[in-house]
């Protein structure tokens, strides 16, 4: 018996330039319908706020505008004709894409400010431009279905569009009835067209290769990521090797008579042809980066019955401004964003260590902790029992050892960090800098038994 998830497919399309234009109008239908109810929401709440200065009572105040996609869509339906005299030349979902994209934006700016969505401070939206944002069309109802070759689908308004794969895989599923097209998004991204299905289907139950197996992943610069067995998994630079033709392409576009909004002056040819072949090259290294971590952590979730990794603040991290290329290059939330249902769907489990955890302050053979250990200090070695190892790996090791103690779950590690005492059970250790000889060999290993730790 198998368990119900929500899954995507995502497949190239080969439009023709009549289905190009199509796809682009409904896209720009939606985004027609957000900015028209945004600036309605914003002119209903000017105006409110303009009558409480002026002492008028609440029950006599201008009537407010709904927020919520129903709401947003009856007055829609009401103001359409006057807005959009050629609404009926596109699918109703096209406009629903954008009603419902503002709705969620007003929502997710209500509980940022309530405290009811934590993270970031998220700001009231914006108006979207035809320049800037990405064209995007999304279908709920009507007829989506795969043709019998299976290499194009059928979508309402847009019609018969070919795939540039077939989407046998998919269509079998559909088939024989273990699976339901819940949606279908059409969208434009570095210059080619795709369509992402969002599918509920019968994934069956499924076990790891080595489901009594523990394996601690720590992430880097140097290494994509250092395996607790020894494994060092090389970080590609995507981004690095592309820098070339990045910057000479953005040369050539520099040269180009670009578009200057104080005179009205719209761009070139050429300039939209280099910004294409820009935006093509920056989609390469993106597909690039997600090849790569896909197979990665299909790999990882599919053999090692529990797999341990770090709460990392990558938005943090960020901020550092030697090191943010090589970060957001690297793909650290990417990789803990895909390990988080690729685990639970091969039948594993998934640690999450706390952020505070010194995974690389701590021996990883005694248990000793320093107080400071430099970014610069590649190789760590221990003053207690004179352990000698690559600093990754002893982190690997230690995150390894996190999943001995059944009480750290997903998103629960233990808090340590800074020197200070944030209560580390499973160490048996506390936060503080350890003299030389405090510790005996062998007295408080952290790592697992024979055949538990990967090798």
């Amino acid at each position: 018996m198998g368990v119900r998830v929500v899954q995507a497919y995502r497949f190239a399309l080969d439009l023709t330039p009549s289905q190009e234009r199509a796809s682009l109008m409904s896209a720009g239908a939606g985004r027609l319908a957000h900015n028209e109810m945004l600036a309605r929401v914003k002119a209903v709440m000017d105006q409110r706020a303009a009558e409480h200065t002026y002492g008028v009572p609440d029950e006599a105040l201008t009537p407010a505008q709904g927020w919520s996609l129903a709401a947003l869509r009856r007055t829609w339906n009401q103001i359409k004709g006057d807005v959009a005299p050629w609404w009926a030349e596109c699918s109703k979902e096209a406009f629903n894409t954008g009603l419902d994209s503002l709705a969620r934006g007003l929502k997710n700016w209500t509980d940022s400010r309530t405290g009811k969505r934590g993270g970031r401070k998220v700001g009231f939206p914006r108006f979207k431009s035809r320049h800037r944002s990405t064209p995007t069309v999304r279908f709920t109802t009507g007829a989506i279905r795969f043709a019998p070759d299976r290499k194009h689908v059928v979508l309402p308004r847009l019609g018969r569009l070919k795939l540039h794969e077939s989407a046998r895989k998919l269509a079998r599923r559909i088939e024989a009835g273990t699976a339901r097209i819940l949606s279908a998004t059409v969208c434009r991204r570095g210059g080619r067209w795709f369509v992402s299905f969002t599918v509920d289907l019968e994934s069956p139950d499924r076990t790891p290769l080595r489901p009594r197996s523990v394996i601690g992943v720590d992430v880097g610069i140097t290494h994509l990521a250092v395996l607790s067995a020894g494994e060092p998994v090389p970080n590609p630079r995507h981004l690095d090797r592309a820098q070339q033709r990045l910057r000479a392409l953005g040369r050539a576009l520099a040269r180009k008579q670009g578009p200057d909004r104080r005179i009205g002056r719209a761009p070139s040819k050429r300039w939209q042809r280099y910004r294409g072949r820009m935006g093509a090259a920056h989609a390469r290294v993106a597909n690039l980066r997600r090849d790569g971590l896909h197979k990665l952590t299909t790999r990882l979730a599919r053999v090692y019955g529990t797999v341990v990794v770090e709460d990392l603040n990558v938005a943090g991290m960020l901020g550092h401004r030697r090191l943010a290329r090589h970060i957001a290059d690297a793909g650290f939330g990417e990789l803990r964003r895909q390990l988080d249902y690729k685990v639970v769907w091969n039948g594993g489990r998934l640690v999450v260590a706390d952020r505070w955890y010194p995974s690389s302050k701590t021996c990883s053979a005694c248990g000793a902790v320093k107080a400071k250990l430099p970014l610069a200090e590649r190789i760590y070695r221990c003053a207690s029992c004179g352990l000698v190892l690559d600093r990754d790996v002893n982190a690997a090791r230690n995150l390894a050892a996190l999943a001995a103690n059944e009480s750290h779950t997903a998103g629960s590690g233990p808090v340590a960090g800074r020197g200070a005492i944030r209560k580390t059970p499973n160490m048996g250790q506390e936060a503080v800098k350890r003299q030389p000889g405090a510790t005996t060999v062998g007295q408080t290993g952290t790592v697992l038994p024979q055949g538990m730790t990967a090798a």
